[in-house]
């Protein structure tokens, strides 16, 4: 096989392990490789400690895996990290109007310095403390737009000096305050080059100044006096452009720390302006293509690169505000809010006719109240994890680990910065990063320690005779082979990595199987394959032998209770069997009374095996056909099938002890010579006198079985239909009958009447000529006149 197809091979087998053992999967050849995998993994130096097949790299694994294999703890590799504090001078207390201090006599975070040691996926923590001093000195720097649309607001600057002293008292007694004023860039088309515009850029009878990009019109200074003095002899300039030239001045006032007088305090800029501005790549307008260099370029306080630089970018220009501790104050009106909080992610923003001194008081308690770490640039496999621990035991981690809000000024807070290192970057160079708080001068300085080698490297020895006629360094117990050696000892050349005449002693008994199949020759000699589980290992002279092919019981290896050694199962002590499934411990057999399986059995493999049929469990003190057992499971067996009894309320709880199956009839319970094991049958009444079946037994596996008949065999009672209709029938037949007899008496009485009636009838004398009740409805009237006639 070539020796190129067999790394890549390898290496494929170390990828395909996916998330297993990160130090069987790292492959190492060697110490240092193996401690750079990570923070777990330990490197075995014991000379004797490979097994015949095994390779270099399994010497790599993480440290219980090697102990269990048998490295001594004393012959491990496994460095640790460090860390070392070199400057912690503790955090200011003192209150406003005590001894004034220098600025660099302040101490707002710590500790200052310190060292890391960093190893392999092994965090290093530490805690940094800020507390936001009070009195802390302040310079203000004020950089205004003076071309011709600003003339109304310069008249409202003229006294700000001392606006800005008296409102800045309230902070601080230390405070400093510089001006600076720009426009433009002195080129066509920005402004008109004519020489009378250069004079006057203004129209009309208008006194304008000549045109300029950028002046530092005063140092910071603490005379509010001068400042108002200075600023009152301003005029205003022009251009042609609606776009300002701000960029190259903030540059400017960013890099020329000499020039403006920063010290090493809170530095404020305020930006006073009312149109927008030109950026990077602007200035091709004006023929200038040369980037901007970011440096300073002021004579006699004025910018005079201007027309050879480009505008800067936005992103070189934030960068150069952050890398100087320059905290800016937009004051731009309402109109171009927007485009300077869009592009710049302005702090504060507010029209330009607010009032300045009152703007910067807030922007002040704002910056106060939170506080933001930031860290400088990391090396390439460096990451850097905050929590912190602000006021009232807020804990917060990840991106809001960074920051505590809603802090006063004299409040002390604390972060916990772990910082982990993967591999071991630039070849285990120091390396420097910076951490602070954002907007703040004083910083963290770590220096970071890469372990990249073991200990026992510097032991090695160079062309070792151990490493085949000093064909390599050996080093923590192994041979870390010369460019073009292979072999465990380096007895090979790469070149004949592959021969017949090798092949021939990696067959086994002359076979045709290279290493068992389990492994690849490599220098005549069966280097194992290995496996997805980093656990499970061939090994032998030819990969015949491995720890995972070995009998189990309880689905474990060996029981649980050994190892695999090629095959067969290593028991532990008290152990045997050939899955080491048999205890040698007889305290499992012993019953209450102390005696061995209760007297009643033998005690194999830490169970008992009974003598006496009647007895069962794993003490031989279980009788299932004993007298009173169907009485001690009643209840139990009542809540459980029927949900009735004493039980009822606290079945689950008290009557979880034994398997309850429900049959149909009685037929279908278990019988004695059924079963390999006693088998009670129990009959038990209710409360309402109904039966109920069952059997109760221990079975083979000493689970305890109960068999209930799923129906009570309750007393037959009375047949309620017929009763019920019987009633009923009665009840109507007795009002049917009582019906006919009152008919029948009336019909009786109604013939007695009757006849009462024809008797009376027949015995009255009537005069039968005219009705004495009848009266005729005819009435005659005889006239008397004529009666007679």
């Amino acid at each position: 096989m070539d020796l190129k197809l067999l790394l890549i091979a390898t290496l494929l087998g170390a990828f395909s392990c996916g998330d297993g053992n990160e130090c069987i999967n790292a492959n190492a050849k060697y110490c240092g490789e193996c401690i750079q995998a990570g923070a777990k993994c330990g490197w075995c130096k014991d000379p004797n400690f490979l097994k015949q097949g095994e390779t270099v790299s399994t010497r790599c694994d993480e440290m219980h895996s090697l102990i269990k294999r048998g490295c001594d703890d004393d012959m491990i590799e496994n460095p640790h990290g460090k860390q070392k504090i070199l400057k912690n001078k503790k955090v200011t207390h003192r209150k406003k109007g005590a001894e004034k201090l220098k600025p660099e006599e302040i101490t707002q975070i710590q500790p200052q310095k310190l060292s890391l040691t960093l190893r392999s996926g092994e965090p290093q923590s530490f805690n940094l403390t800020f507390k936001r001093a009070e009195d802390y000195p302040i310079d203000l720097y004020y950089l205004m737009d003076l071309s011709y649309s600003m003339k109304d607001d310069l008249e409202n600057v003229k006294n700000l000096g001392t606006s800005l002293m008296l409102e800045m008292s309230k902070i601080t007694s230390d405070f400093r305050i510089g001006f600076g004023s720009f426009v433009e860039k002195t080129v066509m088309p920005y402004i008109s080059t004519t020489p009378a515009k250069l004079l006057n850029p203004c129209t009309g009878d208008q006194n304008c100044t000549s045109p300029f990009s950028y002046k530092n019109v005063l140092k910071l200074t603490s005379d509010g006096k001068k400042f108002n003095n200075l600023v009152g002899q301003q005029h205003i300039s022009g251009n042609l452009d609606s776009p300002e030239g701000g960029f190259d001045a903030i540059m400017q006032v960013a890099v020329c720390g000499d020039h403006i007088g920063w010290r090493n305090v809170t530095r404020l800029l305020v930006f006073s302006t009312d149109a927008g501005f030109h950026f990077a790549g602007d200035g091709k307008l004006g023929g200038i293509v040369l980037p901007n260099d970011g440096k300073c370029h002021l004579e006699n306080n004025a910018y005079t690169m201007s027309h050879y630089y480009d505008y800067p970018s936005i992103a070189h220009l934030v960068q150069k505000l952050s890398d100087n501790n320059i905290q800016t104050i937009f004051a731009v009106t309402e109109e171009f809010q927007p485009v300077y909080q869009l592009i710049l992610h302005v702090t504060v923003k507010t029209k330009l006719q607010d009032n300045i001194p009152a703007l910067v008081f807030i922007f002040w308690q704002s910056l106060s109240s939170e506080v933001i770490l930031e860290n400088s640039k990391l090396p390439e496999g460096v990451t850097i994890a905050y929590t912190s621990r602000c006021k009232n035991g807020v804990v917060s981690e990840g991106e809001s680990g960074r920051r505590c809000s809603n802090i006063s000024i004299g409040d002390e807070v604390m972060f916990s910065i772990s910082v982990t290192s993967k591999g071991c970057p630039k070849l285990g160079k120091p390396e420097h990063i910076k951490i602070k708080p954002l907007g703040f001068t004083e910083e963290v300085e770590i220096i970071l320690n890469f372990i990249c080698e073991c200990e026992c490297n510097k032991d090695g020895v160079k062309n070792s005779p151990l490493c085949h006629f000093g064909n390599g360094t050996y080093e923590c117990g192994a041979c870390k082979c010369n460019e073009g050696r292979v072999g465990r000892q380096c007895e090979c050349s790469s070149n004949d990595v592959a021969t017949e005449d090798m092949d021939r002693t990696c067959r086994k008994d002359n076979g045709t199987d290279i290493c068992s199949n389990n492994g690849d020759c490599v220098c005549g000699t069966c280097e194992c394959k290995k496996r997805d589980n980093p656990e499970e290992r061939y090994s032998g002279q030819h990969c015949e032998c491995d720890n995972f092919n070995c009998d189990r019981s309880g689905n474990k290896l060996c029981g649980g209770h050994g190892h695999c050694e090629c095959r067969v199962c290593v028991c532990d002590p008290m152990w045997t069997g050939n899955a080491c499934d048999c205890s040698l411990d007889n305290s499992t057999c012993l019953a209450s009374n102390k005696q061995i399986c209760n007297g009643r059995g033998e005690c194999e493999c830490g169970t008992c095996k009974c003598t006496d049929p009647k007895f069962q469990g794993p003490t031989c003190e279980t009788c299932p056909t004993c007298p009173g057992v169907c009485t001690e499971h009643k209840e139990c067996v009542q809540c459980r099938a029927f949900g009735t009894g004493e039980k009822k309320d606290t079945c689950e709880r008290d009557c979880s002890y034994f398997n309850l199956i429900k049959v149909k009839d009685r037929d279908k319970l278990p019988q004695p010579n059924d079963a390999s094991y006693p088998v009670m049958h129990c009959k038990e009444r209710d409360a309402n006198d109904c039966w109920f079946y069952y059997t109760y037994a221990v079975n083979n596996n000493t689970e305890k079985e109960v068999h209930v008949v799923d129906m009570l065999d309750c007393p037959a009672g009375p047949d309620i239909i017929p009763i019920v209709a019987g009633v009923v029938a009665g009840i109507v037949l007795i009002g049917l009958a009582l019906l006919l007899i009152w008919k029948l008496l009336m019909i009786i009485h109604d013939r007695r009447e009757f006849a009462k009636f024809e008797k009376e009838k027949m015995n009255a004398k009537w005069d039968t000529g005219e009705n004495p009740i009848y009266k005729s409805a005819v009435t005659t009237v005889v006239n008397p006149k004529y009666e007679g006639k």
